[in-house]
């Protein structure tokens, strides 16, 4: 038996070397004769028997028989093969070499051998030996977390009965040990094992596996600078934002060697040089040490050059804007230490789309297709004089507008907020606030929407915008129950952001709900032994579909039951009824500007009171109205992400008044006051009789309810939030914010009434807010507990906030923060002091699910004790639900 060819899985090259020794000795017989021997000692290299090989000669093929350790069928490899009995071959020649290359293309054969079997006349006889290349049976993978082994499975493609080839053994590894160094894991090892299955199956298997060593990550020690005069070690190595060296102090930036990052951070140096005039800084070399305890060291050597300065700025093509126009936007003069990176940012600075800039400059007004490259034309003396080129092109024209990615939500509610029509002059802004209001909406996943400019024509002057949007879940449930006041308190509560109420009649729509028109509905129920509450709420955000006026109405009815103390039960016969109703409109203005909002709304309230003397109130019999008018001026120009804006602030004050009754009406209070302070004596007269008394507090109650028969009061309140970004293109957020509130009388003699007080103290929930009364949070203290227990008439409050988005995906966005606040509710003005405060500090997370809205925990520690304690308060867990901080 004569071996022609033999191929095995680790001498692949040599393989193809032979394939072509082969061609060449099949098409030239006087080559043949000459390299046929070095062509049998190169075939004997690759564990070849011996074979002797006749000039070319024709032969039939009479059969093709196949042996080896294959699981596939003869016929399969015979196919693969492209030979077939009774094709006339040339032997040796083109046809085995081709037989050979085919099978090996397969990738299903670790080695493969094709012999003449036997020759009878012109008829040849050949068998295929042949063996499978293995497939994965089973993968384990040590050192790493369970968590992680799945995308290791899915990144390199480890799926059970995959073929275990040397080079995909070689890839897994390079991508492991990169993708560990490139997270600063420089000494990571990964060794990969196979082991042979040995049973009854004849497939060839293997199992596999990946022993994974990270090590350490590997910490700078030192950073060390050489050649640098004129900026200190400190404030380059400051410079480096990615590459710090070991500092125990430092929380957001641990020490670590990441060769991507420090690469980038040695252009940062350079910039910081640039930002100082020196603009012909150099690196000149940096040497990475490796130190005796595992560390490493960098030494960077640069050299500084000389210091420059701006001398004069053309504007060259200019034809839109003057000179003047163009300097005042650039805000750069003669005279200036050079500053490059300052140059390109005020020429166009990719971090802020909505930055002040003169690319920007011309995008907002219509010319897209203009260009601005500043060019030095002089650096006489260390004055650098420049020029700046301007290419301006024909203004740009809105053709086509369109939205894609929405399959609920209609049209007419994204194209209402989109502020670039067709036939509209291009503008960079106004692509920039289509993007953030659609964001606002809160239907669409704020990091996804993306404005897609599409065929672009600076001949035409034309350009189309598509925007891309991701809709995400907007309706919400509440569905909760616990124990509480003694007995189970059980909540329903159904959200609808983007409601359709035109549809509610229609069958088809409900899918499972009618959407898609951008309204709000909620309705809510709670329920326990001593309470129930009604609520439902709906709001339509353009009245009338024309403009963006807000149209809004809610009603809600609460009854609440006195707790009997000897059946510890509730009493229904001793109760309090509230019913509400209110009306709103909010109309987005124009001036100052477009992110104010003007709203107005009135609302009503009345109290019913049958036997409920609990302190609460002056009065346990009787009844109380609430008609207020409420105008309110708020402004947000928050960032896209309504969840986690990352710039801009919000900020609204509020008035809320009742008609002055006091005004009109015939009651003498100045009289009525006097009464009740005498009364208030006997009272506290302990020598009194209970009947004196009884009959003091009688009238006492009647007094207040004259005096509280239509609520008489005005309100005020204060909210501002900002929002910056700690470090350029980071998304770590700086939040500080201020709050305030004073509830106040007409009538002094009147006085101010106990209901709509400031409850300050707490995770903020306004569980039980029968009277009007606002609950303001303040982490680190037990809820309500830094008011009197009638409230406060006015509150401050300060607190500032650090956050860090963990993720901001669609499905579920967390973040965490950490925070220090402090504030103090007050009776009146003349114990306000807005520097007397319990303050506190602590840190949380934040996790929103658009089926759930916010959900949160805080620990929050108070530095400062109780009102009539002497200790300070400590440690406090709080629960958000529902509410954003």
């Amino acid at each position: 038996m004569k071996l022609l060819l033999n191929i095995k899985k680790e001498n692949d090259d040599l393989g193809k070397q032979v394939n072509n020794l082969a061609k060449i000795i099949a098409s030239s017989t006087y080559i043949k004769n000459c390299l046929a021997l070095l062509f049998i000692i190169f075939s004997l290299s690759l564990q070849a028997q011996d074979i002797s090989y006749d000039d070319g000669k024709k032969y039939t093929l009479g059969g093709i028989s196949v042996s080896g350790n294959t699981s596939f069928s003869d016929q399969t490899i015979v196919t693969y093969s492209g030979l077939r009995k009774g094709k006339e071959i040339t032997i040796p020649g083109e046809d085995i070499s081709t037989a050979i290359k085919k099978l090996w293309n397969s990738k299903l054969f670790s080695d493969i051998e094709l012999y003449i079997s036997k020759i009878e006349g012109n008829t040849a006889y050949l068998e295929i030996r042949l063996s499978d290349l293995p497939q994965l049976n089973d993968l384990k993978i040590n050192g790493v977390k369970k968590s992680k082994v799945e995308g290791i499975i899915n990144d390199n493609k480890l799926k059970k009965g995959v073929k275990v080839t040397e080079n995909l053994i070689t890839t897994t590894k390079n991508f492991l040990e990169t993708k560990y160094k490139k997270q600063g894991f420089l000494n990571s090892k990964v060794y990969i094992n196979t082991i042979d299955v040995k049973d009854s199956v004849q497939t060839a298997r293997v199992n596999m596996v990946v022993n994974i060593d990270k090590g350490e990550k590997v910490k700078i020690k030192n950073i060390v600078f050489n050649g640098n005069e004129v900026l200190k070690s400190k404030k380059l190595r400051k410079a480096m934002k990615s590459t710090k060296k070991i500092n125990r102090l430092r929380i957001l930036k641990r020490s670590k060697f990441i060769d991507s990052a420090y690469q980038a951070d040695l252009g940062h140096i350079i910039d910081a040089y640039k930002e100082n005039g020196y603009r012909d800084a150099r690196i000149l070399s940096d040497s990475v040490i490796v130190n005796n305890d595992k560390t490493i060291s960098l030494q960077i050597d640069v050299i500084e050059g000389e210091q420059y300065k701006f001398g004069d700025i053309t504007f060259i093509g200019n034809t839109v804007y003057t000179n003047d126009q163009l300097t005042r936007m650039l805000r750069i003069r003669k005279g200036d230490t050079y500053n490059g990176v300052l140059l390109e940012k005020r020429i166009a600075d990719p971090s802020k789309p909505d930055a002040l800039d003169i690319t920007n400059l011309y995008q907002n007004n219509g010319y897209l297709f203009s260009t601005i490259n500043p060019v030095e034309v002089s650096a006489k003396d260390n004055v650098i004089d420049m020029e700046v080129r301007i290419v301006e092109g024909k203004p740009a024209y809105f053709n086509n507008v369109s939205v894609s990615g929405n399959d609920k939500t209609n049209d007419h509610v994204i194209y209402r907020e989109i502020r670039t029509r067709p036939g509209q002059l291009y503008s960079k802004a106004n692509v920039v606030r289509t993007i953030r209001e659609l964001g606002q909406l809160g239907f669409f996943d704020a990091q996804e929407l993306t404005p897609d400019i599409k065929n672009p024509n600076p001949n035409e002057g034309t350009v189309d915008i598509d925007y891309v949007v991701k809709e995400t879940g907007s309706s919400q449930i509440e569905l909760q129950g616990g124990y509480g006041g003694g007995g189970f308190i059980g909540t329903l509560g159904l959200s609808f952001n983007n409601f359709s109420i035109k549809d509610i009649f229609k069958k088809e729509a409900y899918k499972p709900i009618p959407m898609g028109d951008g309204q709000k509905l909620a309705l809510r129920l709670q329920a326990s032994r001593f309470f129930q509450t009604y609520s439902f709420s709906f709001s339509e955000p353009w009245l009338g579909g024309k403009r963006p006026v807000q149209f809004s109405t809610s009603l809600s009815h609460t009854k609440q039951f006195l707790f009997n103390p000897i059946t510890r039960d509730a009493d229904k016969s001793r109760r309090f009824n509230i019913t509400g109703l209110s009306i709103g409109l909010a109309k987005r203005l124009s001036v100052p500007d477009d992110y104010f909002t003007l709203s107005q709304a009135i609302g009503y309230q009345h109290y019913d009171l049958k036997n409920y003397n609990t302190g609460l109130f002056t009065f346990g019999d009787g009844s109380s109205n609430n008609l207020s008018y409420t105008v309110g001026l708020s402004r947000n120009n928050t960032s896209v992400d309504p969840i986690y804006p990352t710039a801009g602030s919000n900020f609204g004050i509020t008035a809320k008044v009742s008609v002055p009754y006091s005004l009109f009406s015939d009651v003498d209070y100045t009289a009525l006051k006097l009464e009740r302070e005498g009364l208030s004596e006997v009272l506290s007269d302990a020598n009194n009789s209970d009947a004196v008394r009884t009959a003091a507090s009688t009238r006492i109650s009647e007094i207040d309810q004259e005096r509280y028969k239509w609520l008489e009061f005005y309100k005020v309140n204060f909210k501002g939030d900002w929002y910056t970004q700690v470090f350029s293109n980071s998304k770590l957020v700086l939040k500080p914010s201020i709050e305030f509130g004073f509830l106040g009388a007409y009538n002094n003699d009147r006085g101010v009434i106990p209901f709509e007080r400031f409850y300050l103290g707490g995770d903020g929930l306004g569980n039980f807010a029968l009277d009007g009364r606002e609950v303001i949070a303040l982490r680190g203290y037990p809820n309500q507990s830094l008011s009197d227990q009638d409230g406060g008439t006015i509150y401050n409050k300060f607190s500032l906030e650090l956050r860090y988005p963990i993720t901001l995906a669609a499905s579920a966005k967390i973040f965490a923060l950490t925070f220090i606040e402090g504030g103090a509710s007050y009776n009146s003005f003349r114990d306000y002091n807005p520097f007397n405060i319990n303050r506190s500090a602590g840190v949380g997370v934040r996790i929103f699910m658009p089926a759930f809205g916010l959900l949160g925990i805080d620990f929050g520690h108070g530095f400062d004790p109780l009102p009539g304690q002497t200790v300070k308060n400590g440690w406090e867990t709080h629960f958000i639900i529902g509410q954003q901080f």
